[in-house]
């Protein structure tokens, strides 16, 4: 009976120890759970494409659309990259037109105060020659006299072909232009999207100033006493411009569409009047006057040290010799201080330049209004601002000057102002 307990017992107690063991309870897990990312769809992509963008997605864009935004971002790099070479390019001209401009000005300065010197000891030696000597001081005092004379003449033949103020002020033009169009070309990369036709446009406009204010002496020099006066042109032609404006069809027409209407369309037109029959007719009057006035003087300087250098080779010989020697020596130094001292050649480029100026401003109003698209067109309102502020004027003042000249055509008198109020 003991026995029988110890075993029962003993069997009970390995009962609970398996128990035990087999019943342990589970332990929570200490190994984090990590999800493979899954590779997104092409649908996916084009999504996240058009939201980064700023489009609505709508569905699964075409092969086509993707190729051609691609390709479309691809060309306005190269134009974005393009447009940034020809910058650095404008920024050379900039510096070369601004140094050769100041070296040509001291051309002008040196040249005058030498040629000045030169004639006016000439005429000192011929006085002196005349009052008294003979022998070998009187043959040195005309010996010098006549190569200094001569050297004068040769020297002003030069100085008036190249005409250095003339060319000082060509240079200070180009580099004026030159700064407009790296400003142009910063305003477009800032704006952000430049495409093939901008760089072709501001491509014409490099090529066009480099041929209307060329840097060789030789061969490419403006002529400086052409038989016309014509005005400085150095802007890309406007032909094709219009030839495609003229053959659209149709022409569009709204209440006030773009910042257009009819009001400002005939006040353009307006204005292209009085500043064809004002400011570009009173330029090109100057500019003959002056032209005119330099060929004299450009003919009368050499010609007076020329009759001076032969008469002072023959002081000695008679009263009239030395007084010829001395007077044109006097006159041509005074006639070419006044020319190249009053710088003839440079007011004669600054007229060149401000009847350019009206021709360019009256070609860009007409190929605006030749626009038959008001959306091409620029912005109305924005232009006339444009147009406003390059004749000096407030909007309203140029809106009443639209308004006189319509009234003077109608009652056949001439308007009595300028298109511009600054120059």
């Amino acid at each position: 009976m003991a026995s029988t307990l110890r075993l029962s017992s003993s069997s009970s107690s390995c009962s609970r120890q398996i128990d035990a063991a087999i019943h342990v309870p589970k332990l929570p897990k200490v190994i984090p759970y990590f999800s493979v990312p899954k590779i997104p769809t092409r649908k996916q992509l084009v999504q996240e494409l058009n939201i980064r963008e700023g489009f609505t997605f709508t569905g699964i864009v075409p092969v086509e659309k993707i190729n051609e935004i691609t390709t479309t971002s691809t060309d306005d790099k190269i134009a974005t990259t393009q447009l940034y070479a020809i910058l650095e390019a404008v920024a050379d001209r900039v510096e070369m037109h601004a140094n050769i401009g100041k070296q040509r000005e001291n051309w002008n300065t040196l040249l005058l105060n030498s040629i000045n010197m030169i004639t006016l000891t000439a005429a000192t030696m011929a006085g002196a020659a005349a009052i008294g000597g003979a022998g070998m001081p009187l043959l040195a005092l005309k010996l010098s006299s006549t190569l200094l004379y001569s050297a004068a003449t040769g020297m002003l033949l030069v100085m008036n072909k190249i005409q250095p103020s003339q060319l000082a002020e060509e240079q200070r033009n180009a580099t004026r232009l030159f700064k407009q169009i790296q400003t142009q070309i910063k305003t477009m990369m800032a704006l952000g999207s430049p495409t093939e036709k901008d760089v072709k446009g501001v491509m014409e406009k490099v090529l066009s100033v480099d041929k209307a204010y060329p840097l060789p002496l030789l061969g490419a020099m403006l002529d400086k006493f052409p038989a016309k006066f014509e005005p400085s042109v150095w802007w890309p032609s406007n032909q094709q411009l219009q030839k495609k404006n003229k053959s659209s069809e149709g022409k569009q027409r709204a209440e006030k569409k773009n910042g257009w209407s009819e009001e400002m369309e005939v006040e353009m037109r307006e204005i292209i009047e009085v500043v064809k029959r004002k400011d570009i007719e009173d330029y090109e009057r100057l500019g003959n006057l002056v032209l005119k006035i330099n060929k004299v003087l450009a003919i009368a300087g050499p010609l007076l040290t020329g009759v001076a250098a032969v008469g002072s080779a023959f002081v000695g010989n008679g009263s009239w010799t030395a007084i010829v020697a001395v007077a044109a020596g006097a006159l041509g130094s005074a006639v070419n201080a006044f020319e190249h001292g009053g710088q003839i050649g440079m007011v004669f480029e600054m007229y060149r330049n401000c009847a350019g100026f009206f021709r360019l401003l009256q070609e860009s109003i007409e190929a605006t209004l030749e626009e038959r698209d008001l959306e091409k067109r620029e912005n109305g309102e924005l232009f006339e601002m444009n147009v406003a502020l390059k004749l000096g004027r407030s909007l309203s003042q140029l809106r009443e000057l639209a308004r006189k000249s319509a009234s003077s055509s109608i009652d056949g008198t001439a308007i009595d102002e300028f298109a511009s109020k600054l120059f």
